[in-house]
């Protein structure tokens, strides 16, 4: 099967696609089942399509699944700017009234996890819960990485080298993305990721305007250190989450480390549950679905869901 530019992205299965707009921008978003909403917030180098296996059990579980792309992903606009948190949290919470919903709980992973961390600060009674996977709150990660330069510092050299301009982009997209297999190979557990998964990756990175947006979150981030809009986001992220989180991580993330996520809990006052998957990597939800979801699904159910 040879997959071509955005028919990498409009997979078929159970669930619908449709765009809406939000925020001034118009997202493409994968929806299945009713019930409470779940919005699924995908990281880098992937799209929506990482929440496939959720997007199936959770509507089996009485919910209503909503997976977008991102701006600057898949089948969303890739409008020049707006790759800041502020911005894809304003995207999501829009997105989510959009939706006709006043609150959601909101599930990110990787960069959708600093998504949505922003999210519970920026827009709290929109956030009804919280699961972050694969990500610590953004003011740890950007801590960690001055106090642990051989660990998540080194870990986090490669958003250092996308600060250049053309460059980075390029490299991405070289040989049909080859350098997207490489960091879903390095960054997961054993025997991840399979042929057809990393080769739709891959073919969803090399969509026009994909590579340059998805780094353009990774120049915000890194850059945001030194600018007022940073400066601002930081003495706002201060606010303690009050939403009830829950904070999944692989034990063999070599993306963002264990130890770094785990001192998030700081920054949480709400109810707080803490799960570390042991044998999955960076993409625990597709390394070990089956577990993952019965992690997550215990804590969806759970009245008391800080034990």
């Amino acid at each position: 099967m040879t997959l071509r530019g955005e028919a990498a992205v409009y997979v078929e299965g159970p669930w619908s696609h449709r765009a809406v707009s939000a925020n001034g921008t118009r997202l493409h978003v994968v929806e299945s089942g009713d019930g409470p909403l779940v919005l699924l917030l995908h990281g880098f180098p992937e799209f929506w399509w990482t929440w496939r296996e959720q997007l199936t059990t959770l509507s089996a579980a009485g919910y209503r699944a909503v997976a977008p792309d991102l701006r600057g992903y898949g089948g969303s606009d890739k409008p020049p700017r707006g790759y800041d948190l502020v911005t894809a949290a304003s995207d999501a919470a829009g997105l989510i009234r959009a939706l006709g919903e006043a609150n959601a709980v909101v599930i990110g992973h990787d960069w959708g996890g600093l998504v949505a961390w922003t999210m519970a600060a920026y827009y709290p009674k929109v956030v009804r819960r919280l699961a972050v996977i694969s990500m610590a709150h953004p003011l740890r990660m950007r801590s960690s990485v001055v106090t642990d330069p051989l660990g998540q510092g080194r870990r986090s050299g490669y958003a250092f080298g996308f600060q250049v301009p053309v460059l980075p982009e390029h490299n991405l997209v070289r040989d049909h993305a080859e350098r997207v297999g490489q960091m879903l190979r390095s960054w997961s557990g054993p025997g991840w990721p399979d042929p057809e998964t990393e080769r739709r990756y891959r073919t969803a990175m090399c969509i026009p305007s994909v590579a340059h947006s998805a780094l353009e979150y990774h120049r915000w981030f890194v850059r945001s250190r030194v600018r007022p809009d940073g400066v601002r986001y930081a003495r706002r992220m201060r606010a303690p989450i009050q939403a009830p989180t829950l904070h999944l991580q692989g034990a063999l993330d070599t993306c963002v480390l264990p130890g770094t996520a785990r001192g998030s809990g700081r920054h949480v006052d709400g109810p707080y549950r803490w799960r570390l998957l042991d044998g999955a990597g960076h993409f625990p939800h597709e390394e070990q679905p089956d577990r993952f979801d019965r992690e997550l699904g215990g804590w969806l159910a759970d009245p008391e869901p800080e034990r």
